[in-house]
């Protein structure tokens, strides 16, 4: 009797503590449900809703511009929908298919290649989005807006540098990003132009695919084999110039090659007060973030756009086109334009030398 009395009551006890485990599966359960209900009532139903795709992160400034065009936004009561395509066509049109499915009310685009994607952003419009080229002009894609440096200008700043710089002239290299990029050609463009009434020749081209910029080292290592007494390099930003002293100061010429770039990098800004960089193009990207939400919230609202100071050609159609203007950053005014203008602070810039 004993035993068939312990046996009932253990099976009483098992009994109680199942269901206290199935209460409280259900109840963390339910608390789960109410947490994704709560998370869904957050969002305005009535707020601006901008949908965004990124190349990548790969080069420095992109998280840059991500966190201000972010912050920004939802200071104007945006919600901003961010989509990474690490450097791939097809998973950045299957974003953008993402955010069209997701009726943003605008659409914000830094194109991985800037003639692939021309069809699924003619589907955007279709479905009622607007449309912004961010940085790099979506070719043949008739986008409401496109948002960017004068890039031509880009490439006449780094042309002017090195004409200065290397006033007795001679041969010279330019390692750029990918022709993906319509703002490579655009860059190239311009430097081209402004070196062709100089003593400077152009005796080495390369681009390094997806900016990925360690690919500058095999392109200047075959580069110094072939023209041993180049005299400047051109680099498609700070990125690859980082690689290019790299490799110049294994061959003990770090600082007597003139070497360009753009971008502002602080890694950038460090090599100019050392020596071994001669320019940066600097672009205010807290400027073009900041236009370019405010710009999308007016579009999503059917508010007039002020500023827009030019037009493009997108291949297809003239695209409206807020232009802003970069600026040389040397030696001589490192001090004014990045540590005033609050990009780096003078502890970081002059971490490795004395400040003069």
């Amino acid at each position: 009797m004993k035993m068939k009395k312990w046996i009932k009551i253990t099976g009483i006890i098992s009994l109680f503590l199942c269901v206290s485990m199935m209460l409280c599966a259900c109840g963390k359960q339910e608390e789960e449900l109410e947490s994704v209900t709560e998370s869904t009532e957050q969002s305005d139903p009535d707020a601006v809703k901008i949908g965004v795709s990124f190349d990548s992160f790969v080069i420095e400034r992109w998280i840059r511009d991500r966190d201000i065009l972010v912050s920004t936004a939802k200071e104007l009561g945006a919600e901003v929908n961010v989509q990474n395509a690490n450097g791939s066509v097809e998973e950045q049109i299957a974003q953008i298919e993402y955010l069209i499915d997701k009726e943003v009310d605008v659409l914000i685009v830094i194109a991985c290649d800037c003639s692939a994607l021309s069809h699924v952003m003619n589907l955007a419009s279709l479905a009622g989005i607007k449309t912004i080229s961010y940085d790099r002009l979506i070719l043949n894609a008739d986008t409401d807006l496109y948002v960017s440096f004068n890039n031509k200008g880009v490439g006449e700043l780094m042309g002017e540098a090195l004409i200065e710089s290397v006033p007795e002239g001679g041969e010279i290299f330019m390692i750029q990003g990918p022709e993906e990029d319509n703002n490579v050609q655009m860059v190239r463009e311009g430097f081209e132009e402004k070196l062709e009434n100089s003593n400077l020749q152009v005796v080495y081209r390369a681009g390094c695919d997806g900016w990925v910029a360690e690919q500058a080292v095999d392109y200047l290592e075959e580069a110094l084999e072939q023209y041993p007494d180049v005299k400047g390099i051109m680099c498609g930003n700070d990125d690859i110039a980082s690689q290019v002293v790299r490799v110049l100061s294994e061959h003990r010429l770090a600082g007597q090659v003139h070497v360009v770039g753009q971008d502002g990098d602080l890694a950038a800004c460090q090599r100019i007060v050392e020596g071994t960089q001669t320019m940066t193009v600097f672009k205010s990207v807290e400027t073009l973030a900041k236009a370019t939400a405010r710009y999308a919230v007016k579009m999503a609202k059917g508010e007039e756009l002020e500023r827009i100071n030019s037009s493009i050609n997108d291949g297809t159609n003239d695209i409206p086109f807020c232009m802003l203007q970069p600026v040389a950053v040397t030696k001589d005014n490192m001090d004014e334009i990045i540590i005033d203008g609050g990009v780096h602070s003078e502890e970081d810039v002059y971490l490795n030398v004395p400040k003069r």
